[in-house]
């Protein structure tokens, strides 16, 4: 359901409310009335509008007196305030404006001028709510950036500090080795996808295309990654075209969209589950590569937006998601030219698929 901005009217005088009732008639906009600033002083805890038009000749309380008290307060601080006055003498106005007024308009009431400064105000309302969001956005993955590299360093630590023990056995230590070493794979990886990111989105990261034979690289991928799905049950398997098929990619960001996937895939599927990781070429010029699993599957709501920055599918609990594997792997994709999807595994789990356009010319 749409949300029209707020407008709230303070005035003593209820017919001036139905003049700007009138002249605002149709254009989108949420009137709420107020008689007196005593009374939208009460209003205001409970409701917060987009902007107010305020009456400055008032009885009990003025409007200067009621935006002195209302800019006062930073909860409110960021809501324009127009002042609608008869005053014209310049210290008048002046004195609406270091009361923390943001624009005046003079009665009788011009409707044009009237929707052009309350479209004026709503535009800078906007764009301070749209910069809040925007902060508070960055607090959020703040967080969940050191969240996800305090795991594996505090993994690496404390296997470290376990090392150091005395009488601390051969196989003991074999076994801690190999988890220092995981971990360290996990925060470069995490890393390297921020990086990487940033450069992609700025527009400064130039492709270095060359050929390579695509199932060369899905097979040094799973073979990379199995002992990670070996510690989770997992059994990655390849459905791959005869060798000799090439794809012409950037190796280094190509090889990270792959692990994404998978990374991806192993986080949700189930103990004793398989992983596919499968090529093919579905026509003479696309490439295909599918990772298909069978774990929570993808809402068929979220089948786009899941691709943006933060956004998260599924919750899983103790499950590290930020909302940044699926981002990244929808820029690099797009990068070298080509989709994304996702799609139902039925009978359950997900299966993404990415098509790269690859010329004749490029099969061997």
């Amino acid at each position: 359901m749409e949300e029209y901005p707020s407008i709230l009217v303070i005035d003593d005088e209820p017919d001036n409310f139905d003049v700007i009732d009138t002249l605002l008639d149709n254009r989108g906009y949420q009137l709420n009335y107020a008689s007196n600033g005593e009374q939208a002083l009460e209003l205001l805890p409970s409701f917060q509008p987009d902007l107010i038009l305020l009456d400055v000749m008032m009885p009990n309380m003025s409007g200067i007196e009621f935006c002195q008290k209302f800019k006062a307060n930073t909860r409110w601080q960021h809501i324009p305030v127009i002042m609608v006055t008869a005053l014209t003498n310049k210290e008048d106005l002046s004195q609406c404006l270091t009361a923390g007024a943001d624009d005046f308009i003079s009665k009788p009431v011009n409707g044009l001028e009237l929707r052009a400064r309350v479209r004026s105000m709503l535009r800078i309302k906007q764009q301070y709510d749209s910069l809040q969001d925007t902060l508070r956005l960055r607090e959020d993955l703040s967080r969940m950036v050191i969240h996800d590299l305090r795991n594996p360093l505090s993994s690496i630590v404390l296997a470290t500090e376990m090392m150091l023990m005395p009488n601390f056995s051969p196989e003991r230590k074999e076994q801690k080795l190999n988890q220092i070493i995981t971990a360290s794979q996990q925060l470069q990886s995490l890393i390297d996808s921020l990086l990487l990111m940033a450069k992609l989105e700025s527009g400064k990261m130039l492709l270095s295309p060359v050929e390579i034979d695509l199932c060369a690289l899905c097979n040094s991928v799973v073979n990379d990654l199995s002992a990670i799905a070996a510690q989770k049950k997992l059994e990655l398997v390849l459905h791959l075209p005869e060798p000799g098929h090439y794809v012409n990619v950037d190796v280094t960001l190509f090889r990270r969209i792959l692990e994404n996937l998978l990374s991806n895939a192993m986080k949700f599927s189930p103990s004793g589950s398989s992983i596919i990781l499968k090529a093919d070429y579905p026509a003479p010029e696309i490439a295909r590569i599918q990772v298909i699993d069978s774990g929570s599957g993808v809402d068929a709501k979220l089948r786009e937006s899941i691709f943006e920055r933060y956004e998260i599918g599924t919750l899983m609990k103790g499950v590290s998601q930020i909302g940044l594997g699926l981002a990244f792997c929808k820029m690099a994709v797009e990068a070298h030219g080509g989709q994304i999807s996702v799609e139902d595994n039925y009978p359950k789990g997900a299966i993404f698929t990415i098509d790269l356009i690859t010329p004749v010319a490029e099969l061997r």
